[in-house]
């Protein structure tokens, strides 16, 4: 019987209301956004790991507040709109320009608008040349999204699996928490492998493909540690 061959085809992901996982570990953070417009601080800055939901969670933030989501190319057209609502997502790693950055929070600050930034680290660690803009970014409101407990985990699996419309078993997604790495971004990657495992297999999310999809990465993990110590290894013996 011919294999399919199993593609990364572009997926659509949720952004609605409805399909935000909400648990210990990211409620005060849906707390603090939900909280608007009665905000303690203009800007509210949303800090957690990548795939914490932090894109999901500005979404939800942009429809009910009527918000922009903006990108380093649009920052510098919204500071001079008012009143405004922005979202600016990955604001330490995105490339957006100190100086529209700088414009945006300030006018912010002086009552011309609302924005949510989400982050990977507080501004505190931000590596930003302009002074004003960090003291700016540091005297905002900050909320945290925790590691992800097992609410969390399992519900970020469920619906990465539902994004793709795939079928899974009763069982396994709770067979994935008790083995997998305890992050998002390994949700993520597990997800999207076991969609391909499937594909190729033309069947269901089952436990057995899961353990062969965790077996695999535990693998790739490895070889990748053994590569990077056997390059430190020869690099020392070249000094």
């Amino acid at each position: 019987m011919a294999t399919q061959l199993p593609l990364d085809l572009p997926h659509r992901p949720s952004f609605a209301r409805d399909d935000l996982v909400v648990s210990a570990a990211n409620r005060l953070a849906v707390e603090a956004v939900d909280a608007w417009p009665r905000w303690a601080h203009a800007v509210l800055i949303v800090v957690g790991p990548a795939g914490a939901g932090k894109t999901h969670l500005g979404h939800v933030w942009a429809e009910r507040a009527g918000a922009r989501i903006a990108t380093p190319d649009t920052v510098h057209e919204i500071a001079g709109a008012s009143p405004f609502a922005v979202v600016l997502d990955d604001i330490d790693r995105a490339g957006y320009r100190e100086e529209d950055l700088f414009a945006l929070v300030n006018a912010a600050r002086l009552g011309g608008g609302s924005v949510l930034a989400t982050a990977s680290r507080p501004p505190a660690e931000f590596e930003l040349a302009l002074k004003d803009l960090r003291s700016r970014l540091c005297a905002a409101s900050l909320v945290r999204i925790e590691t992800p407990d097992d609410d969390l985990l399992a519900g970020v699996l469920t619906k990465l699996f539902a994004d793709r419309q795939l079928d899974v078993e009763p069982g396994a997604v709770r067979y994935l928490t008790d083995r997998m790495e305890r992050s998002l971004e390994a949700a993520q990657r597990v997800v999207a492998a076991a969609d391909r495992e499937a594909l190729a297999a033309k069947g269901r999310i089952t436990r057995p493909l899961l353990r062969r999809v965790l077996d695999a990465q535990d693998g790739a993990s490895r070889h990748q540690t053994v590569a990077t110590q056997d390059y430190a290894g020869d690099a020392t013996e070249d000094l």
